[in-house]
């Protein structure tokens, strides 16, 4: 008796079932969208296709009258060098003190309390306070983004340290090694590949901070031009924009998982 369980679709089975899902969103959005807009052609909530590859054209090809900068080029740059500064910030803070935390108890006596509980305050509730101390310009935003997620990384990496069998401590120490070559030599090459893995899985919410940021304080960005062009109910805008957003999310994903893969290969040879 075969299991539903047990079986497993092979490389063209695995390609057209994930596809489906973005087909039937595609095709349900085609059929919803004619709809409105046959009983009326100035709908705004459903754009049609043409409309909203028309008006991200119109922003990615010709530059603006206003500034004469490429707005949706412009928009992307400026969200991504956020974004990219507030992750690398958060990363080298969150490998540091993970591996700290980890390895020596009293720097975890010490800070896991006070990780603990900016884990738990809310980013975007002390938002306000971050442009007070730091204005309105980039720092404010880079570091929403850092504040977000570090405490994330730390305790992700606090606990992969933890979880390093003690018999490679016990033999380096053994041998002479002191903290630091113990740190350097046993443990940041084993962490490294988990500190991807942890940056992976904070893109989503590194995002959100960001659109958030941006939305609020800021005069670029692609949160900004989302919340700018959602007065006008500017769909052919937004949609385009959250579907860019999510490819770039994407693209940074693979791009991460594929550095990991080249670097790190032993840390990936149970992947299926």
């Amino acid at each position: 008796m075969k299991r539903w369980m047990n079986l497993k679709p092979d490389v063209f089975g695995r390609a057209v079932l994930g596809a489906l899902p973005f087909i039937v969103i595609i095709v349900i959005y085609i059929i919803a969208s004619e709809a409105r807009l046959a009983e009326n052609p100035r709908d705004k909530l459903l754009p049609s296709f043409n409309s909203m590859a028309t008006t991200i054209t119109n922003m990615a090809v010709h530059p603006s009258k206003r500034t004469g900068e490429y707005i949706f080029w412009n928009d992307t740059a400026s969200s991504l060098k956020r974004l990219g500064m507030g992750i690398g910030v958060a990363a080298i803070i969150g490998l540091v003190f993970g591996i700290l935390n980890g390895i020596i108890p009293f720097a975890r006596a010490n800070l896991s309390p006070i990780i603990t509980v900016i884990s738990l305050i809310p980013p975007l509730a002390i938002l306000p306070v971050l442009f007070i101390v730091f204005g309105l310009g980039e720092l404010s935003k880079v570091v929403l983004i850092a504040i977000g997620i570090t405490p994330f990384i730390i305790r992700d990496l606090q606990a992969k340290v933890l979880e390093l069998p003690k018999e490679q401590l016990i033999k380096a120490q053994t041998l002479g090694a002191s903290t630091w070559l113990v740190i350097v030599r046993v443990i940041l090459p084993q962490i490294l590949p988990r500190l991807i893995e942890t940056v992976r899985l904070s893109l989503g919410a590194a995002w959100l901070f960001l659109i958030a940021a941006e939305a609020i304080a800021s005069t670029d960005g692609l949160g900004y031009r989302i919340f700018l062009v959602r007065r006008y109910l500017s769909m052919d805008v937004i949609i385009p924009y959250v579907a860019w957003i999510t490819l770039l999310a994407f693209m940074t994903d693979y791009f991460l998982r594929l550095i990991s893969i080249k670097a790190f290969p032993w840390f990936h040879s149970t992947d299926k």
